[in-house]
């Protein structure tokens, strides 16, 4: 089988990396606009990179694409690549440009379209929503998730990335990490109250900052906290309630729950141990980006359901749209 990663900065890097993981008999080929990009993952991951779809598609037939470039690119590429036999797997798009179009396509040539929530195949995640729904009543939660922008890609500047257009700004990316996982968890949002503007110096034309106060059709509540001003990058999550008090400050480690009858926080144990890369915040575990990849294969091999689709992504931007427009919205 041969896949295309079609960017190759470093989310790209890390899709080829756990392909390789996955599957040491899988074909990769790059594909970057950017001359040091290609020449960079030759020598690292021993691929062969192009400047181009185009230009991939004279020397190979391709199986499968990793859409891993800037969100606003990806509608025309997904299409390109649905149109060319390709199976897809699209990183966050962040805005819903295309989504009815390629949908219907993916469904038209029998291929599938995947779209990542790599928040959805954490096993601390898979955690909380199984002590949720062990509760016979509502809960409540406040979570707040923060980290100050130019500390995203110390690397490069936020002006020389997709965070720093307002379409795809950093807060929305962050709802759109966050809030597929909150809705599998607590269910359906029926109704948000929002406020927002903009502390700091940063050089964005968007809020930076939100307090968001989400209402779910299950009768769970919360108040989610988001921005890009955070000088230490903060996940914290607390669910309350008469039945359950429990805590994650992100990382794997980080999971407890309140023994109200021993009056002590009891650390929750994951099976699988967490990788992670250096330069990324603990936050950022590797074995959810391969629970996914492993996902995507096994769509296209046995047609198992994906945890995540398109079409409940496009719901999600529409709730992401109201947020920015500091609606009080039924939703």
């Amino acid at each position: 089988m041969k896949v295309a990663v079609i960017g190759l900065g470093s989310m790209g890097k890390r899709r080829i990396r756990l392909i390789q993981k996955y599957n040491e008999n899988i074909e990769i080929l790059g594909i970057d606009t950017r001359l040091e990009r290609r020449e960079a993952c030759a020598r690292e991951y021993d691929i062969e990179a192009y400047e181009s779809l185009s230009a991939l598609g004279e020397a190979h037939k391709v199986d499968g694409a990793f859409i891993c470039t800037a969100p606003l690119s990806h509608q025309a590429l997904i299409h390109q690549c649905l149109e060319l036999g390709m199976h897809v797997f699209t990183e966050l798009n962040l805005v819903a440009d295309g989504y009815a179009e390629n949908i219907a396509l993916a469904k038209q040539k029998e291929l599938v379209l995947f779209q990542s929530s790599t928040f959805l195949y954490r096993d601390e995640i898979k955690t909380i929503k199984s002590s949720v729904q062990a509760v016979d009543g509502a809960l409540n939660y406040t979570y707040h998730v923060g980290q100050y922008l130019p500390d995203w890609h110390p690397w490069e500047s936020y002006h020389d990335f997709f965070v720093a257009n307002k379409r795809t700004n950093g807060c929305r990316e962050i709802f759109a990490i966050e809030l597929p996982w909150l809705t599998d968890v607590f269910g359906e949002i029926v109704h948000i109250n929002v406020v927002k503007n903009k502390i700091s110096t940063l050089n964005v034309d968007y809020a930076d900052n939100y307090f968001v106060m989400l209402q779910h059709k299950s009768g769970h509540k919360g108040m989610l906290a988001v921005d890009i001003v955070s000088r230490k990058a903060v996940r914290n999550l607390e669910v309350f309630g008469e039945q359950l008090y429990m805590s994650w400050n992100g990382s794997p480690e980080g999971l407890r729950l309140y023994d109200y009858e021993q009056k002590l926080e009891v650390p929750i144990e994951l099976h699988e141990a967490a990788e992670r890369l250096d330069n990324y915040s603990s936050f950022v575990v590797e074995n959810a980006y391969y629970n996914e990849i492993a996902a995507f294969f096994e769509q296209i091999a046995h047609g198992t359901a994906p945890l995540y689709s398109m079409e409940q992504d496009e719901k999600i931007l529409k709730v992401i749209d109201e947020i920015e427009n500091g609606n009080d919205a039924h939703v």
